[in-house]
């Protein structure tokens, strides 16, 4: 087994995949472009496993934190399952080789060795790569891209301070002790670097990795300070502004997608990493994937914080006012788009106004007025979600003596999604009903032990695959412009709701094509009020047919008609008069409806 990023076999495989580019039998290609695939994001260990049932029982125990067992080839004999759903690319949680010893790292967020594939995801572990690879290639060959889900800011528990995995912060360098394969610290493997033929199974691989100077050795984040310096928990944050080690996790990540043929990476906690990391690291990639083919590869990022729009803004496209050519170079490709996800959900539940979500998207407009793009391109930039591992509550909420009271609020949400600007992402289990809260393993259930057939007539996957039928058919719903409709019940007065469980309404149009989207949050009571559409691209008389709705029995909407006398609150903050062409739509409870001319 190779343990360094200089062995003769990853420079082979390195060279091979750049001599086969663009060979039959070489890289697989890019797609042409990413908003036209929906995400399925799912965890290796909690999604399938065909030879066992899960680990743990109740199969989604919100207090357990271990392995479940879930394995590649779980994924692999369902990937006709997610894709009849309608993906077009599988998001895998990490895929390289945690710390035996560390039965937590069931998620694989604590990575220690970066050339390896995790041994306990394979029927194998000798074969595990192989395994792997044996998944990408039989994604492809069902039409799913593949992404892997990485990390650059931290490694595994792989030492000690003072004989316990975490310390509070300190503003000096703290003394350490590496672990051996059993998870025990060793009082004499103060520098890793001095440590006589590691094991394999310990501290960190590749070699080039193993030097004290690229771990920060400072424990958890200081309260007082930022919390981007710092462990998480157990997790050894490593010194990423480091040039070296910059150059060392690139080279790795080079090869893993030489050797697993992927077509993007998501990264994990990109907004921790220093030195312009992020963005060397996106470039270097994408040079890389060119290099061998991959005219497309994907990068996207986790910038979770209070996740405000100013901190993705950082992470995405090319900024014409940052003065130097160095730091508006293009890095990582998108960010997932946790300020929709802030004000989009608790929208959809009617806990919060309309107003709220144009208000987030008017922050957004400005903040990246200067972000080379236009307005319908920016929606390349985001992968939109309404849950995922790393919220405490799924979108799904199961009411106390009637379970499936609030379910259009899921299949309301999900039309929202796909019609929203942005790569939509869906995260596993939704489409089978799983609505775990409270805790980060309460949301990340061993899927199979509720769905072991993977059943293809549930309700949610039935609405999933009308609603991606319609954003596939709908060009506007990929790369349109995107313009709030404001609303009127009364036909003279316009504007955004600014009432909980109210309606929100958009367009997104492209070319000549209109495609109006309007959701009723109200968890009681239908709604009949009038939508402004384009007055350019629609004539009185028009009608506009429903092309989704989570309801079975939609209403039609009326015929377009042209108001004069009206006063409309734009969704700028300005006041505007008619004329205006109107539709009106009548939704019931929980209804979204994506209508067209």
């Amino acid at each position: 087994m190779f343990t360094s990023l200089f062995a003769p076999e990853v420079q082979s495989i390195l060279d091979n995949a750049v001599s086969a580019a663009g060979q039959a039998g070489g890289p697989f290609p890019s797609p042409a472009d990413w908003r036209d695939q929906v995400i399925y994001f799912l965890m290796v260990d909690r999604f399938n496993n065909p030879g066992e049932l899960p680990k743990h029982q109740p199969f989604d125990d919100p207090s357990y934190d271990e392995y479940q067992g879930g394995t590649f080839s779980g994924v692999q004999q369902q990937l006709a399952y997610i894709k009849n759903l309608g993906a077009g690319a599988i998001w895998l949680s990490p895929v390289l080789k945690n710390l035996r010893f560390d039965p937590g790292s069931y998620h694989g967020y604590g990575i220690h060795d970066f050339l390896r594939a995790e041994p306990l995801f394979a029927a194998d572990a000798a074969t595990a790569d192989n395994e792997l690879r044996a998944l990408v290639d039989a994604a492809h060959d069902a039409g799913l891209y593949v992404i892997f889900d990485i990390v650059l800011n931290h490694t595994g528990d792989v030492f000690a301070y003072n004989g316990n995995s975490s310390a509070p912060f300190s503003s000096t360098l703290l003394p350490v002790e590496w672990r051996d394969v059993n998870g025990a610290f060793q009082a004499a493997w103060s520098d890793v670097g001095s440590i006589p033929n590691p094991p394999l199974d310990a501290v960190v691989w590749p070699s080039e990795l193993q030097k004290n100077q690229f771990f920060r050795r400072q424990g958890t984040p200081d309260p007082n300070g930022p919390d981007t310096v710092g462990d998480f928990d157990s997790l050894k944050q490593m010194m990423t502004a480091d040039p070296a080690l910059q150059g060392f996790l690139i080279r790795a990540y080079q090869y893993v997608i030489a050797r697993y043929d992927i077509d993007g990476f998501r990264i994990d906690t990109l907004r921790y990493l220093q030195g312009n990391l992020a963005r060397t690291f996106g470039n270097s990639v994408r040079e890389f994937a060119l290099s061998i083919g991959k005219k497309n590869f994907f990068t996207f990022g986790e910038v979770l914080d209070s996740s405000s729009e100013a901190d993705i803004a950082r992470f995405i496209g090319r900024n014409t006012t940052t003065g130097s050519d160095a730091n508006s170079l293009v890095g990582v490709d998108a960010a997932l788009d946790y300020p929709m996800f802030n004000v989009l959900t608790p929208t959809v539940k009617g806990f919060s106004a309309p107003a709220a979500v144009v208000a987030m998207y008017n922050l957004r407009k400005q903040i990246e007025q200067f972000i080379l793009s236009s307005h319908g391109d920016a929606s390349r930039f985001f992968v939109t979600f309404l849950d995922n591992h790393d919220m405490k509550a799924r979108i799904r909420f199961e009411q106390p003596g009637n379970v499936d009271e609030f379910d259009d609020q899921v299949t309301m949400g999900l039309a929202c999604l796909y019609s929203l600007p942005g790569i939509p992402c869906l995260y596993y289990g939704t489409e089978q009903g799983l609505h775990g809260s409270g805790s980060d393993a309460a949301v990340r259930e061993a899927l199979w032990g509720l769905a072991p057939t993977f059943p293809q007539n549930t309700s949610f996957f039935l609405e999933i695959q009308k609603v991606v039928a319609v954003r596939n058919s709908e060009p506007a719903l990929r790369y349109g412009r995107f313009y709030f409709r404001p609303i009127s019940g009364d036909s003279v007065n316009f504007g955004v709701s600014p009432f909980l469980a109210g309606v929100l309404a958009w367009s997104r149009i492209l070319n000549d094509q209109e495609v109006l989207i309007v959701a009723n949050t109200n968890t009681a009571q239908s709604q009949s009020l009038d939508v402004i559409v384009e007055i350019t691209l629609s004539q009185p008389g028009d009608t506009l047919h429903v092309l989704y709705s989570n309801k079975s029995a939609p209403n039609a909407p009326a015929e377009v008609r042209t108001l004069n006398q009206v006063k409309v609150a734009e969704v700028d903050g300005t006041t505007g008069t008619g004329p205006i062409n109107v539709v009106r739509v009548t939704l019931q409870p929980m209804e979204a409806q994506i209508l067209r001319v």
